[in-house]
């Protein structure tokens, strides 16, 4: 099973799907829903009022442990931060593109190694 921890749909095309069409439906092949709490890497600031603000990033937050036969889907930057101790992240990969550009969904999940 497959759980979406990230704060919005994600919408999984076909291969097939070309960017450029603000049809969502064309060649859709799942939308994961998101789950009602996103994991995400818990931040602090180490210096403020100076620019370039210092920000230090944490541990994961919202994250359940590993479960057998669960897979979750997070942020890049989520995933990156626990590449070496989770092989049950997975980040959307091969974005598909509206016709302004915007993102509207993925060819594909990755596990980043």
């Amino acid at each position: 099973m497959i759980l979406n921890l990230t704060p919005h749909p994600i919408r999984l095309y076909w291969g097939e799907r070309e960017d450029g069409s603000d049809d969502l439906d064309a060649h859709l092949m799942k939308v994961y829903e998101p789950e009602p709490t996103p994991a995400r890497l818990a931040t602090n600031e180490v210096s403020s009022g100076m620019w370039p603000v210092l920000v230090e990033f944490g541990h994961a937050q919202n994250l359940p442990p590993k479960q057998d036969g669960y897979q979750y889907i997070v942020s890049l930057v989520v995933a990156l931060a626990l590449a070496d101790r989770r092989n049950d992240l997975l980040v959307p990969y091969r974005e598909v593109r509206n016709a302004s550009g915007t993102v509207i969904g993925c060819r594909a999940l990755a596990q980043p190694v």
